[in-house]
C-alpha cells in the first residue's frame, strides 16, 4: 500500500487515523453540541428519548463503521448489532435519554479511534492514473497472464464474462476501485463493456492471448473513464498477528479491567453462574483491547476463534462460576493469540465512498444544522 500510495499526487491520499475522533471528542463543548444534533436527528417524535425503533439508524452506522455487513444479512455478525444496541439500552430499557446515549456514544467513538490509529484509513482517489500507469508498465502482461489462468473453465466462458471476472481480481494496487461495488460497475465498467460489445471475439470464448489484447483495449478506456469520474475509495490494509493480545494477557490491570467490563452486563443465574454460551458475546467487548475484530467480521478470523473454542471445550451451555468463565475466555485469547503468531491473517478492505468524507464515517457525518 505504502508503495502505491507514493505514487500519488499530493492531494489524493488522505490518511484517517482517528485524530478527528478524538478532536471532537477532546472539545466538550464541540462534542456536546454534536450530540445534541445526532439526538435530535433520530429523536423523530421529540419526546426526549430515544426509542429501540429511533436507535436503529445509529446501530447501523456502527456497524457499517466497523466493516460489518447490513443487519439482517449475516446471522454471524447481526448478534453483534444487538450487542450494540444493548450498550445503549443495558440489555433492559426501551428508552435511552440523552445522557445516557452520550455516554455509550463517547465510548464507541473512543473504541474507533483507538482502532483507526491503530489500523489508519487511507482515503485514494482513483481518477485512471495508477491504472494507465499499470497497463503500460512491465508486469502488466505476467499479472494478466496470472489471473487469466486462475479462472475457471475460460474455455466455455465469453469473452465479455473473463474480462468482468478479471477486473475483479484486480485492486487498487493496479489502480481499479472495487468493481464488486454497484455504482462503479454501473457507472465506470458497464459503460466500457457495452462499447466495446460486438466485436468478433466478444460473446465467445478466448484463448489466452485473445484475452490479454481485448483486455488491455477495456483497460485503456476505463482510464478514460475515470478521468471523467474518479472513485473515491476507502482502503485500509490490517495484519492480523496476535501483538495484540499479547500486549493485553501481559498488563494485568488491563486484562482484569477488561474482562471485568465483559462480564458486567451477562445475565447469571441465582448462584450468579454464567452460561458458556456467552462467551462469544463477551469476547466481541473484549476484541477491540485486544487488537480483533467482530466476530463474523472476517472469515479466517473465525475461523481461527472455532479452533480455539474446540481446543478448550467452550462451546457446551454449561454453567460455570465467574472466575471460571473469565478463565476460559482468557484461555481462547490465549489459544487465539498462538495460532495468529504462528499464521497472520492480512486483511486487505476497500469500500467505494459516494460522498465526502467530512469525519472519518456516516455515523461522524455532521447534520445539516452543524454544516452550517
Amino acid at each position: 500500500m505504502e508503495g502505491n500510495s507514493s505514487k500519488r499526487k499530493s492531494g489524493e491520499v488522505v490518511v484517517l487515523d482517528g485524530s478527528n475522533i478524538m478532536e471532537l471528542v477532546g472539545n466538550e463543548q464541540v462534542f456536546s453540541k454534536f450530540v445534541e444534533n445526532k439526538f435530535n436527528e433520530l429523536d423523530r417524535d421529540r419526546d426526549g428519548e430515544l426509542s429501540l425503533k429511533e436507535l436503529e439508524p445509529a446501530v447501523a452506522d456502527i456497524g457499517a463503521a466497523l466493516g460489518l455487513p447490513a443487519q439482517g444479512t449475516s446471522p454471524d455478525s447481526d448478534h453483534i448489532y444487538y450487542e450494540v444496541l444493548n450498550e445503549f439500552t443495558h440489555g433492559k430499557q426501551e428508552k435511552v435519554s440523552k445522557t445516557e446515549f452520550k455516554e455509550v456514544l463517547l465510548d464507541i467513538l473512543l473504541g474507533m479511534a483507538a482502532g483507526m490509529k491503530r489500523d489508519p484509513i487511507v482515503i485514494l482517489r482513483m481518477d485512471g492514473e495508477d491504472l494507465l500507469e499499470f497497463v503500460n508498465g512491465p508486469s502488466y502482461e505476467a499479472e494478466i497472464a496470472s489471473i487469466f489462468s486462475m479462472i475457471e473453465s475460460p474455455n466455455n466462458r465469453s469473452l465479455c464474462e473473463i474480462v468482468i471476472e478479471a477486473f475483479g481480481r484486480l485492486t487498487v494496487d493496479q489502480g481499479i476501485p472495487p468493481t464488486s461495488d454497484s455504482w462503479v460497475f454501473n457507472n465506470i465498467l458497464e459503460p466500457v463493456l457495452l462499447s466495446q460489445g460486438g466485436g468478433p471475439y466478444w460473446d465467445k470464448p478466448a484463448c489466452e492471448e485473445t484475452f490479454l489484447e481485448e483486455f488491455k483495449k477495456v483497460a485503456l478506456r476505463v482510464v478514460d473513464r475515470l478521468k471523467e469520474q474518479p472513485v473515491i475509495v476507502a482502503h485500509s490494509e490490517n495484519t492480523f498477528d496476535g501483538s495484540g493480545i499479547k500486549r493485553l494477557l501481559s498488563n494485568k490491570f488491563e486484562i482484569d479491567k477488561t474482562l471485568n467490563s465483559a462480564l458486567e452486563n451477562l445475565p447469571r443465574d441465582r448462584n450468579g453462574k454464567i452460561s458458556k454460551d456467552y462467551l462469544r458475546v463477551a469476547l466481541d467487548v473484549v476484541s477491540p483491547s485486544a487488537g480483533l475484530l467482530p466476530v463474523g467480521a472476517i472469515q479466517e478470523m473465525d475461523k481461527v476463534i472455532s479452533e480455539a473454542f474446540k481446543m478448550v471445550n467452550a462451546d457446551d451451555p454449561k454453567m460455570v462460576k465467574e472466575e471460571e468463565f473469565k478463565k476460559i475466555l482468557t484461555e481462547i485469547l490465549g489459544s487465539i493469540m498462538l495460532q495468529l503468531e504462528g499464521n497472520p491473517i492480512s486483511v486487505s478492505s476497500n469500500s467505494v465512498v459516494h460522498e465526502p468524507l467530512g469525519l472519518s464515517s456516516k455515523l461522524l457525518q455532521p447534520s445539516s444544522s452543524e454544516t452550517a
